[in-house]
């Protein structure tokens, strides 16, 4: 990666063209931030692509939960065909077992269904019992590329010592910083190698407000550092 790339969540068209004005380089596109972020509608990724050039990397999520049973992963497959008919550039899913490991079979099951497309692990890698085994697990799934990841449940502020064990096993390329990212944390994963960042609430003022393009342009600025 040249440069760093920032990512910032859009649930509809007016959030999507405000964080490319800010200038964001790709979005996360959902639906119900009160669930955490579940599967949005097609329509909703038709009018973003119609509207804003940025790469859709689309939530596949029924539930605030991070399990999927046999009828979720079939409905999660046939979303997503309708999602990327609709425009999305790839999506984010990832899925836990009963233990609190990688629930490999889902994940794969998923990635099947959206191949060729790339994908990203979202935050249940930080709720997996043991967070290096999950991440041991993950990094050599195919089509990956990039896991959202705030080193810890409640936060980046929390996580920083997983965030950096992780960047100094050799995955810094794949990791994307966010929940609870703040700018004070900014430098430190940048001196770690971390080059891609995910914004969410920090792009507004509330989660019933629209994306701020200003607010975005001043993470533009934070996560170029160099």
């Amino acid at each position: 990666m040249t440069g760093s790339l920032l990512e910032v969540i859009a649930l509809d068209v007016r959030d999507a063209v405000a964080a490319e004005q800010g200038g964001a380089d790709r979005l996360e596109v959902v639906a119900d931030m009160a669930a955490d972020g579940l599967t949005p509608s097609p329509e909703t990724v038709a009018a973003i692509a119609a509207e804003c050039p940025l790469p859709q990397m689309v939530m596949l999520r029924c539930d605030a939960t991070f399990t999927a049973g046999p009828e979720t992963l079939d409905r999660l497959a046939r979303d997503a065909k309708a999602l990327a008919q609709a425009g999305a550039a790839g999506f984010v899913f990832g899925f836990l077992d009963g233990a609190g490991a990688v629930d490999l079979a889902a994940t794969e099951a998923l990635i099947h269904a959206v191949s060729p497309l790339p994908w990203t692990f979202h935050r249940a890698v930080d709720h997996a019992a043991d967070v290096h085994a999950a991440w041991r697990a993950v990094r050599l799934l195919p089509n990956l590329a990039t896991v959202l990841t705030s080193g810890a449940p409640t936060g980046v502020g929390d996580g920083l010592g997983v965030l950096r064990s992780r960047a100094e096993a050799g995955d810094g390329s794949i990791i994307l910083a966010g929940g609870g990212l703040r700018p004070p944390h900014v430098p430190m994963l940048l001196d770690q190698g971390i080059r891609a960042f995910h914004i969410g609430s920090a792009a507004r003022a509330s989660w019933s407000d629209p994306v701020e393009w200003r607010l975005v342009r001043r993470w533009r600025s934070l996560v170029e550092r160099d």
